[in-house]
Parts: structure tokens; sequence; C-alpha cells
């Protein structure tokens, strides 16, 4: 523990306020989809989301058409600002297609979704190789030295 951490140990230790404690806020990125077309669009929502408490940054990305909220946050409370825009607004679907052992299946594979990222899912047939699937990838592997000896 830092001097810092310490201090603010002691501190709480020796204050004698044991009725409620304040909860601190974590530091969060929050991303949403939300349809921005044009610079008054973006000017719109990057207002909104600046007036977010506790938000330190705001980054849009019109291409992708997202916009990236840092700071002590909450995803409620960002998701309600962007809604107050009157814009279509969900909160961010995309994952990059490397986290997801099979990209293409249906429910996952989402041709509006930006270069190299498809939706996220919780389905476990989907994110993870069986065993038999993970063996036949590390055969063909790059970082394999016996891979294809025949070739």
């Amino acid at each position: 523990m830092g001097v810092a951490g310490t201090l603010e140990y002691l501190s709480d230790l020796f204050s004698n306020s044991s009725s409620k404690k304040k909860k601190r806020k974590q530091l969060n990125t929050v991303s949403v989809k939300i349809r921005m077309d044009c610079d008054g669009c973006a000017l719109k929502v990057n207002k909104a989301l600046s007036r977010v408490k506790g938000a330190k940054s705001v980054e849009l990305d019109m291409k992708q058409q997202k916009a990236t909220v840092y700071g002590y946050v909450e995803a409620n409370e960002v998701m309600k600002a962007a809604q107050s825009t009157g814009k279509k607004v969900e909160p961010w679907p995309y994952v990059p297609y490397t986290m997801v052992a099979h990209p293409y299946v249906a429910g996952v594979y989402d041709k509006k979704a930006p270069p190299n990222f498809v939706r996220a899912t919780d389905d476990p047939a989907v994110v993870t190789l069986t065993p038999v699937e993970e063996q036949y990838a590390l055969m063909f592997s790059d970082e394999n030295p016996n891979a294809c000896s025949i070739m």
C-alpha cells in the first residue's frame, strides 16, 4: 500500500462518521452504438455525453457509429444521456473476431459490423473450440514447427 493509500486508510479509520459511506465509482469505459450521420449529430451526442457526471473524456467514431465515454460513469447513465439526444442507442454489441472461435456462425456474424468485429455472444458452443477442433487447429498452426511438414 502506498503513502496515499495508507493516509486514506488512516483517515477513514479515525473519521467519526460511521454513518453511510459514499460508494466510490470505479473508472470505467462505456461504449455505445449510436447513429450519427453528420457533424451536427456528432456535436449533439458529444455535448450530451460530456454532461454525464464523472465523464473525463468522450470519443466519437462516426464511421463505426460508436461513442466511448471514459471516466467515473455508470453504463446506464451513459445510455440515458445518449437516449436524450433522440437517437437510436444500444450498448456496443461487437467484439474482435479473434475472441470468438466460430465468427461466421449465424447470430454472431453481422454484415453491418465494423471490419474485424463480430457480435458478442455468450453461447459456449460458439465462443470456445471443442477439444477435437482445438487439436486440428493446433495441427495446422503457424506456431507449430511440425505443422504441414508434408508440404
